[in-house]
């Protein structure tokens, strides 16, 4: 099977335009470098070259620290580590108690329920046996009782006496906690390239330990609980009344590189919980615990509610090592960077910073249309105008009336026009008159009486072949799109088509359109170039010469016809032709458009 039925043997390649400018050029290399300048910037800054692993840690944490406190209705207490540090540990983080309210000498019994917690009572009847809810302190026995003198409330069987609800103590009874150390072991891994490092560098000996602060070492490991407050913006003294959430954060950004190894923690803190009380329900934090011992065999509790701050190690970081992968990847994906440049000069050069011609010049050179094959487009070109209009074949509106889609500037086929000259100048009948004519046509040398009407206009009828020793018909009234007088009437309107737009004398009448067009020695050069070994035209043999002419009219007419586009002949101009070479039995093919390429277009130029 070929490999041309699947495409495998072809290549296909953008096609370029080069302009020749030293602005363009400029402004080209400019853009080029300040891309090249933003890729390597880019690639040095995030590290492109690179390829990632994130960071797998685990964090262990030592408080230390005593206060000394007076609680209500006791004496001066000392709070070590374990009194403050609360019953548990949370993973990653701890806390430290600062505030308390105490709840002394609890035991199993009967009480009244405290509001608003408890259901206030006028009699038994008002209170069930067995009830309870979140909110109570525990179940009811289904006895109204005085809670004070004046009220009542259900009787619950609780820890007695219930805690009453109360605000915390201003200021907060462990402020101390403040000058609290802590210390922070935090250990990190990164699998992909099997690497091991902790927050306690190899050179941190226990002395180093002992003395550091971070006040002036922010890479030791033992921070100051006011210090943790303070750098996240907050009041230890405020914070302490009603607890809180603070945040401490270490960032690990590892360049792995031999020339370049770096690997170390980079501390920051926030708090994490709203401080506003007047906008959460429930502000701050706190938690209860209970201390147990017995009096007389009875079972006595002292009940705390502890408030504090919790302090939460969240570990984030990533390494990366060089790689050519990514690097190859990086300026694979950068490349499509460069095509902003085209697309800016592009939208420049279609500005009005060029003229309209070095515009149309460009678009014509870089985009090649390429039209419907169902949508045929038609090039006219009056003799009146110096331009050619593209236009849409109708099949009901006449050609001469179609409203015009585009115009475009006329290029002249230079290679035709000295071609043309170069033969005329042999002397090949520049006064010769075509054998075909009806009447003598006028001498190029000579020129016609002003009172004289043009020749085409005398002759006859297309179709109709003049008969000897008679008159001639008289000449029909031309149709009503004919600007010239001189076209004939068709039943295509795509024919009907004149030589000019407003009003005049026709093309036909123009000398050079006897030598350009009907010169008979010039269309049989013509056709001899083409087919150095063919025969000249015989006398019934009109066909070739019929047709050449067409073609010397559009070489002369359009120049270099627009690409994709079917030059239309006007009506007066094809039966002035077929006058001159007319068919032997009288029939003719008629408008068939045969879409014109810039090469076909001048052909006739090697002449």
């Amino acid at each position: 099977m070929s490999c041309k039925l699947f495409n495998l043997c072809q290549y296909e390649t953008n096609k370029l335009v080069r302009i020749k400018s030293v602005r363009l050029g400029s402004l080209k290399w400019t853009l080029n470098a300040v891309i090249l300048m933003f890729i390597c910037i880019m690639l040095l800054w995030n590290k492109n070259y690179q390829e990632f692993d994130l960071v797998v840690s685990s964090v262990t944490t030592k408080v230390k620290g005593v206060a000394q406190t007076r609680l209500p209705g006791e004496a001066d207490a000392v709070w070590d580590v374990v009194d403050y540090s609360g019953p548990s540990q949370e993973k990653n983080s701890f806390f430290v108690v600062t505030n308390v309210i105490v709840t002394k000498n609890q035991k199993q019994g009967k009480c009244p329920e405290v509001p608003p917690y408890g259901r206030v009572c006028q009699t038994d009847k008002d209170c069930e046996k067995g009830d309870w809810n979140q909110h109570s302190h525990g179940i009811q026995t289904g006895a109204c009782v005085r809670y004070d003198v004046r009220r009542k409330t259900c009787e619950v069987s609780a820890w007695c006496p219930i805690e009453t609800k109360r605000k915390p103590p201003r200021p907060a009874l462990l402020a101390a906690a403040e000058n609290f150390t802590v210390l922070i072991k935090n250990n990190i891994r990164f699998p992909a390239f099997n690497f091991i490092l902790r927050n306690i560098l190899p050179e941190m000996n226990g002395s180093y330990l002992h003395d550091c602060q971070r006040r002036s070492d922010p890479l030791c490991p033992i921070f100051r609980l006011g210090d943790i407050v303070k750098e996240a913006r907050e009041s230890f003294s405020q914070m302490a009344i009603e607890g809180g959430v603070i945040g401490i954060q270490i960032k690990w950004d590892c360049n792995l590189d031999r020339l370049m190894r770096r690997c170390l923690p980079k501390y920051s803190f926030r708090r994490l919980d709203e401080k506003e009380s007047n906008r959460t329900l429930y502000p701050g934090l706190n938690f209860r615990f209970a201390k147990y011992n017995t009096e007389n065999g009875a079972e006595v509790r002292t009940l705390y509610k502890a408030f504090g701050i919790r302090f939460d190690v969240m570990v984030f970081g990533k390494a990366g090592r060089f790689s050519f992968i990514q690097l190859i990847i990086y300026v694979g994906s950068t490349l499509s960077y460069y095509a902003l440049t085209t697309i800016l000069i592009d939208w420049l050069i279609g500005t009005s910073c060029y003229s309209v011609e070095a515009r149309q010049n460009y678009s014509e050179r870089k985009v090649e249309s390429v039209q419907d094959k169902q949508q045929c487009i038609l090039s006219v070109s009056f003799v009146d105008e110096d331009h050619i209009r593209l236009v849409k074949r109708s099949q009901k509106k006449s050609l001469q009336h179609v409203k015009t889609m585009s115009v475009r500037k006329r290029k002249e086929d230079t290679g035709h026009l000295r071609a043309m000259v170069g033969v005329l100048q042999q002397g090949l009948s520049t006064d010769r008159q075509p054998k075909a004519s009806a009447s003598p046509s006028p001498s190029p040398n000579s020129s016609p009486s002003p009172n004289s009407s043009p020749r085409p206009n005398s002759s006859p009828r297309p179709n109709s072949s003049p008969r000897p020793n008679s008159s001639p018909r008289p000449r029909p009234s031309p149709p009503a799109w004919c600007m010239c007088s001189s076209c004939g009437s068709s039943s295509h309107p795509q024919e009907e088509l004149c030589c000019r737009k407003s009003s005049g004398p026709c093309i036909t009448s123009s000398p050079l359109f006897e030598q350009l067009v009907l010169c008979r020695p010039l269309l049989e050069t013509a056709l001899l170039y083409r087919d150095p070994l063919s025969q000249p035209a015989k006398e019934g043999q009109t066909s070739a010469l019929r047709h050449c002419a067409y073609e010397q009219y559009i070489s002369w007419r359009f120049g270099v016809a627009p690409p994709d586009s079917h030059p239309a002949i006007p009506s007066c101009c094809v039966w002035r032709i077929r006058r001159e070479y007319s068919s032997p039995d009288g029939q003719y093919r008629g408008f068939r458009p045969a879409r014109m390429s810039a090469g076909q277009a001048s052909s006739n130029a090697q002449l």
